[in-house]
């Protein structure tokens, strides 16, 4: 009997499929078949009503209250913010539901093909990082599960070091919250869409019941009153009020930031274009929801039990009921693994998949971020020792506005969305620029992220005085985005590359071979537009 040499990397490598384009690609990378388009615009409504549904949603909604802001304030910001964000998420979902290509590949039409290897490798580690803290979050609603069924949960025995930031039961509890989530993590993405339906029912009916509770337990006259807080009382000038909402506003933009340039690899399974044109409208509307159930909720339980709850975690360990926490916590964990999977899991698997398609494909690529994410960051421990470096990799997201910035210029502005699909899969192909680069990328990037720079040093380090530089940072994405799609647009246009212009959108038949796709002269059979 053969026993396979697993140390061997040939092991590892995939089978070679009918379709590939040589060694840059495998089955999971190339353009999806049009067998395989099968997202509808309710799929995408259950998409964003899922990932609206998230912890991370209800703190960050909450949390713009202790700023000065009165709930209504919050909530226009919330809903321009996320209809800004609509905007350029139907604006790059509609390149992927045209041309059925992932993120990491369609970058290198606009950045080069070495090049955009440094948004792919940026995005991967936001992604890594992200799911090791959501992991740890979703650990929380565990505990919650946990105690709910056996409350001596709380008092158990510590094994570990007393100098460990974490004890026994924490660890206990993140090992499940991992596990979990890992069958999931092994459903491909035509049919995960299948999980974002069922949370989208389950999830939203747990959220309105607890909100009901806050509106019996303390009427919305009294929790939702005006804040007379001493930041409102100091903005008679506008300017302090100005500033507080646009930070507000760029929050909101952050929490979904990193789908704004990853959107492709959800909508390349789009039954067409218009089924995720509905995206323009879900999302300010479902996240605008969202935010007011999180504002409200945090404002009557302040009520309830006299201390700023912006946790909902924290708010169900305060409850008797050990069935409704049971079935409360359980929903948080829900949303947490549709978060993990949509925002995290699934995008480091496409990056990790054009980083080494000869080895990796999606299912692969999610276990890997599972292990590494889960348990080679440590969460843990750089949420108890490191909150410099968590305000770090929150900043860094100052990338991922002129990414998607760069992204729209480049296919609605330079090529008006005229590309050469094929060329996008070879290193050699007509978006190889100047040795795999595009100048007019990193003079972009340069441009709109170092004045960032400055505010990010001051978030990551209070201490250190950078004036109104910080203002700068509080509006990072909105700055980066449009700063991003004027330069990049405007040295496009008076230096063009012109080898990577074509008069018409060419697009591969996927019944070509890779065979019939090699090389600068590769004969291809296209489909155009």
């Amino acid at each position: 009997m053969h026993v396979p040499n697993f140390l061997d990397p040939k092991t590892w490598a995939l089978p070679p499929g009918e379709s590939t384009f040589g060694p840059w690609s495998n089955q999971d990378m190339d353009p999806v078949p049009p067998s395989e388009r099968i997202w509808t615009a309710w799929n995408f409504i259950s998409y964003w009503v899922s990932d609206a549904t998230q912890v991370a949603m209800w703190q960050s909604a909450s949390s713009m209250l202790a700023i000065g802001l009165t709930w209504r304030q919050a909530l226009v910001a919330i809903a321009v913010g996320y209809f800004l964000i609509a905007i350029v998420m139907v604006l790059n979902g509609t390149i992927g539901a045209r041309l059925h290509i992932s993120f990491p590949v369609l970058t290198r039409s606009s950045f080069g093909f070495w090049f955009s290897y440094f948004s792919v490798i940026s995005r991967v580690v936001l992604a890594m990082f992200w799911f090791g803290i959501q992991t740890y979050t979703g650990s929380e609603c565990i505990y919650q599960m946990l105690k709910a069924i056996w409350p001596s949960t709380a008092r158990m025995s510590n094994h570990l070091s007393a100098l460990s930031p974490v004890t026994t039961r924490d660890m206990m509890c993140y090992f499940l919250s991992w596990l979990f989530q890992l069958p999931f993590l092994l459903i491909s993405p035509r049919k995960i869409r299948h999980f974002f339906t069922a949370k989208s029912v389950i999830v939203p009916c747990s959220w309105l019941a607890i909100l009901i509770w806050a509106m019996v337990r303390v009427p919305s006259s009294k929790s939702l009153a005006p804040n007379q807080g001493p930041l409102t009382q100091s903005m008679s000038n506008g300017s302090a009020l100005a500033w507080a909402w646009l930070s507000a506003l760029n929050s909101s933009l952050g929490n979904v930031c990193t789908l704004s340039i990853n959107i492709p690899d959800f909508t390349r399974y789009a039954k067409n274009e218009r089924a995720q044109f509905v995206q323009i409208l879900i999302i300010p509307v479902t996240f605008t929801l969202v935010g007011f159930v999180g504002i409200a909720v945090t404002s009557a339980a302040e009520f309830i039990y006299g201390e700023v709850l912006w946790d909902p975690l924290r708010l169900i360990d305060h409850w008797d009921n050990r069935a409704l926490s049971f079935f409360a916590a359980l929903s948080f964990f829900i949303s947490i693994i549709g978060t993990n999977i949509g925002a995290n899991s699934l995008s480091a698997a496409n990056d990790l998949m054009a980083l080494s398609p000869k080895y990796v494909n999606i299912r692969r690529g999610q276990i890997i971020c599972a292990v590494i994410g889960g348990w080679a960051i440590c969460p843990w421990e750089i949420l108890a020792t490191a909150p410099g470096f968590l305000n770090f990799m929150s900043g860094y997201t100052v990338f991922l506005g002129p990414f998607a910035g760069i992204m729209v210029a480049d296919y609605w502005l330079v090529h008006k969305g005229n590309v050469d699909v094929p060329a996008m899969y070879y290193p050699h192909g007509r978006y190889r620029y100047w040795n795999g680069i595009n100048w007019r990328a990193v003079v972009t990037l340069l441009c709109s992220v170092l004045p960032t720079m400055p505010g990010l040093i001051g978030n990551i380090n209070p201490r250190i005085n950078v004036g109104r530089a910080l203002h700068l940072f509080d509006i990072a994405w909105l700055y980066g985005f449009f700063s991003a799609l004027i330069i990049f647009w405007s040295l496009s246009t008076f230096w063009p590359a012109k080898e990577t212009f074509v008069d018409r959108l060419i697009l591969v038949d996927q019944r070509t071979s890779s065979s019939d796709l090699n090389g600068d002269e590769e004969k291809r059979e296209v489909v155009t537009a």
